[in-house]
């Protein structure tokens, strides 16, 4: 598999909207308990960086909070610090295969729905590894998209799923990456007592919720990176892509619908 790989989701609007709703509180939580206040922290593939902007204001306020990704997004995520007064924070553009510092820099390097887009998981683990101060950890979840249930058993929801996997791994990522971070981990070097794994859930199912996740899944179909690689790997066609966008509204019209992920989460003291 090659080591570049392409974005599935890209950085659309619907995207960003997506990233933009998370907090640690509903997606790093399994990482609270090792968190104290003076702590340096770096958060790859930060996104609009929501979670980075959580944590230097209300986990680690005497520490300090690195976020790195694409230059694309760092400006969203630059405005998005600024509205909330944080500034023990920072942003830096760079590559996660080769983060650009220096060993033993951080307390924590933090990553969330990254490896699972990377064609090298095991490298950005021992980058994350190096980073990481002796003593520090490395935390990371990922979802797992085989995992994912819904209701009702919407014909065509199914074969989003399938679409989605084809495309993901095409792509050249993993979208069942929740269930492998251990196997990952170990490849990369950490020692099998260093590791400690659980799982955690997003659940959606309010009328806000539905509204909001099917709206999400719909635009990313039609006008995100995903429709572009889906139409140049042949999974999809645009009558195809046009389906499943009616498919995602149909079930979030539903009042009894309901959807939930699972992600696998990962901590590895270094």
């Amino acid at each position: 598999m090659s080591h570049q790989a392409e974005y599935t989701h890209g950085h659309h609007a619907s995207v960003l909207r997506s990233h933009s709703w998370r907090t640690v509180q509903n997606s790093a939580a399994y990482l609270i308990p090792y968190l104290k206040p003076n702590m340096t922290v770096l958060d790859v593939g930060c996104g609009p960086g929501t979670i980075t902007a959580d944590l230097a204001a209300n986990y680690v306020p005497e520490g300090h909070v690195t976020g790195i990704d694409v230059p694309a997004v760092l400006e969203t995520a630059r405005k998005n610090a600024a509205e909330r007064g944080v500034t023990n924070i920072t942003f830096t553009p760079g590559d996660a295969l080769a983060l650009p510092f220096p060993d033993a820099s951080f307390d924590v390097v933090h990553a969330h729905q990254v490896l699972q887009h990377v064609g090298d998981p095991v490298q950005v683990l021992r980058e994350m590894r190096r980073v990481a101060k002796p003593g520090g950890i490395v935390a990371t979840r990922e979802t797992d998209f085989s995992g994912m249930s819904w209701w009702p058993q919407l014909e065509g929801m199914e074969e989003w799923r399938q679409g989605y996997l084809k495309v993901a791994r095409a792509n050249g990522g993993e979208p069942d990456a929740g269930r492998r971070l251990h196997v990952w981990a170990k490849a990369a070097g950490y020692p099998p007592e260093n590791l400690t794994l659980s799982a955690g859930t997003w659940c959606y199912w309010t009328p806000e919720e539905r509204k909001w996740w099917s709206e999400i899944w719909a635009e990313r179909t039609l006008s995100s990176n995903f429709s572009a690689t889906a139409k140049k790997h042949g999974v999809y066609t645009q009558e195809e892509l046009d389906n499943v966008a009616k498919v995602w509204r149909k079930w979030g019209a539903d009042e009894d619908a309901w959807f939930t992920l699972i992600h696998g989460e990962l901590i590895a003291k270094v």
